[in-house]
């Protein structure tokens, strides 16, 4: 009886060894906070999430042991190609770019006209050009993060 091979997705494995890095970069700045493991330290929790994030790690590596690339992969330069057209597709390309200058421009706007500006572009972005409708619902979420944060939790936005 002969074992079924499953296709790994383009950029899977090098995703699982590059998520274990993580976890070990992470456990160890988890374990800088206090400089030890002890239960009751500020460290105890983030080094408990670092370590199940290891653990959840190594069991994906484990389990993505026996997957092969798809047939019609053969080289690594074709799974780069594959692995770029699956997940860099325009409207993922265009919320990163937003979202970078958002985080850029609230430096130099304010906290509440900058994500104005975000999130009207971004809803009529999704919506297919809806701008007048996008506005309005940026409007109103402007309104209640305001109400919500200087208001209620006395929590002064920038």
């Amino acid at each position: 009886m002969s074992k079924k091979i499953i296709p790994v997705q383009a950029g899977e494995k090098l995703f699982d060894w590059l998520l274990l890095l993580l976890s070990i970069g992470v456990l160890y700045e988890a374990y800088r906070i206090d400089g030890g493991l002890r239960l009751n330290s500020a460290g105890s929790f983030p080094v408990g999430l670092a370590l199940i994030m290891l653990a959840s790690s190594i069991a994906l590596l484990i389990s993505h042991r026996h997957k092969r690339r798809a047939p019609d992969i053969k080289t690594a330069r074709q799974e780069a190609e594959t692995f770029l057209k699956e997940h860099f597709k325009p409207p993922i390309i265009a919320f990163t770019v937003c979202s970078i200058v958002y985080l850029i421009a609230i430096n130099w706007a304010s906290f509440y006209i900058s994500t104005f500006c975000f999130l009207a572009a971004m809803f009529a972005y999704y919506r297919k050009g809806k701008i007048l409708s996008s506005i309005c619902i940026a409007a109103i979420t402007i309104g209640v993060i305001y109400v919500l944060f200087t208001m209620v939790f006395r929590v002064y936005l920038p």
